[in-house]
């Protein structure tokens, strides 16, 4: 009778550590998702067919909207890159990540001191590695050019990109006003691949990242350079667009080339049997370009105002979405007031990563798992420019209400327009921001030039310390 007790005893204490074991295994891979987040480049506020464009063939971004959550009124932390970039990986507006601007090339940043991403920030792949998450950056930096602003000096195990703002994606040289310079990088290694798209390139190497390291979860940022000028969709979807008017031809067949490379990665997730276990996010940095070398246009920004550069709707509402198979509901849509910077605290929710206690970002997943929860902002910030700077281009937003100072609006060649210093807008009446309220409303114009001053005094007192 003992012997009988003693092996049923051993019996049950094998079987619990069996269990034990298989619990404690398990627990990590739910826990600690993969995460890949899609960053594409000035592409234009409705520029996928789920955002309202019929003349776009869009069917991945979409796939990633049907299969997840899309946003209608998100924000980039600023309308152009480096400070976009820069709220997207510290979860703070770009002020109080310490970048008020783009980045300038090494040579003049070795005169201004203008270094980029400042190293004491916190980036979301320094928020995931202690996490054990393997951090990979694929595409474009644009956050600095010294050893320790780089990719690997500032989270990321791995790199395979450009580390200035756009490249020629053939030759992949940077092309401005000298010095025209090869600019494709792994790692600190200077790489060439003459004459192979640069987003072919980057599709095997998320592939390759995906394949790296199995026993752990990974971090892809994926930075596309598109649909960021020079425009250079392939000969397929030039052709497929042969109809369309100069520049939409040619800025829809880069939107539709970066489509279908995303297309293959989503695919490949199914084919190794992760996307369940992968969390997928999209969103564009900010909106369309009217530059030059964008032959002037060529994005939509539907009914909004504006576009890149400007703190107009057409310049910072994006596209955004989030996919993630049984924990984030499918196609479905959140109308909630949503920012660049709730990506990071959002991830950190979603795979039990610890974060910094004073952040700007808010968690998405409240208004994500119930739409009758309201947004995490009550007001919201932008500045281009230093905290100093009294002609900075501003913004802020309280309900519908927005005002912008200094405001900026990028026309198109030969065209000019003349603005008001401060303008008042309701966004509920008037989304296509034509009216401006500042002298019927100034009870309204002052309690937002109040909540701007009293921000940009609190940033500046952060920034000084």
């Amino acid at each position: 009778m003992n012997v009988f007790k003693k092996s049923i005893g051993i019996g049950l204490a094998l079987l619990f550590l069996l269990f034990y074991h298989g619990a404690f295994s398990q627990t990590p891979e739910k826990n600690r998702p993969n995460v890949i987040v899609i960053l594409t480049d000035d592409q234009g506020s409705i520029d996928l067919n789920s955002y309202g464009a019929t003349d776009l063939h869009t069917p991945n971004m979409d796939r990633l909207a049907k299969e997840g959550v899309r946003f209608t009124q998100f924000y980039a932390g600023a309308p152009v890159c480096s400070p976009s970039r820069a709220a997207l990986m510290t979860g703070k507006t770009n002020l109080r990540a310490g970048l008020e601007g783009n980045v300038p090339i090494p040579e003049r940043a070795e005169i201004s001191g203008e270094h980029g991403l400042p190293t004491e920030q916190i980036t979301m792949a320094e928020m995931l590695k202690p996490n054990g998450y393997y951090t990979a950056l694929i595409g474009k930096w644009h956050l600095g050019h010294r050893e320790q602003n780089l990719p690997n000096g500032q989270g990321f195990d791995y790199f395979f990109g450009h580390q200035r703002g756009c490249i020629d994606n053939y030759s992949h040289t940077f092309y401005w006003d000298g010095p025209n310079k090869h600019d494709l990088y792994r790692n600190s290694e200077e790489v060439y691949y003459d004459g192979q798209h640069f987003a072919d390139l980057m599709v095997e190497e998320v592939k390759q990242v995906i394949n790296h390291r199995q026993d752990e979860p990974f971090f892809i940022y994926w930075a596309f350079n598109a649909p960021h000028y020079p425009y250079q969709g392939t000969t397929k979807w030039l052709e497929h667009y042969k109809d369309l008017p100069t520049p939409r031809r040619e800025y829809a067949a880069f939107v539709s080339n970066t489509d279908e490379k995303i297309g293959n990665v989503l695919d490949y997730l199914d084919e190794m049997g992760i996307a369940d276990n992968t969390i997928v996010v999209f969103q564009s940095d900010h909106g369309h370009s009217l530059e030059e070398r964008a032959f002037w246009g060529g994005g939509n920004a539907g009914p909004y105002r504006g576009s890149k550069f400007s703190l107009f709707e057409g310049g910072i509402r994006v596209p955004a979405i989030i996919r993630y198979p049984g924990i984030i509901p499918a196609n479905e849509v959140r109308d909630q007031l949503s920012m660049e910077m709730d990506w990071f605290t959002t991830i950190a929710e979603l795979t039990n990563s610890k974060v910094p206690d004073n952040l700007d970002g808010k968690s998405l997943m409240p208004i994500i798992l119930d739409n009758k929860k309201e947004s995490g902002h009550e007001v919201v910030h932008w500045q281009l420019g230093s905290y100093d700077d009294k002609m900075a281009q501003w913004a802020v937003r309280k309900g519908s209400w927005k005002l912008i100072g200094n405001v900026r609006e990028p026309v198109v060649e030969g065209k000019k327009i003349e603005l008001e210093k401060l303008y008042l807008l309701n966004l509920e009446n008037d989304i296509g921001e034509k009216n401006n309220l500042a002298e019927s409303n100034p009870k309204k114009l002052n309690e937002l030039l109040q909540l701007h001053t009293t921000w940009i005094k609190s940033v500046r007192s952060e920034m000084k310390q």
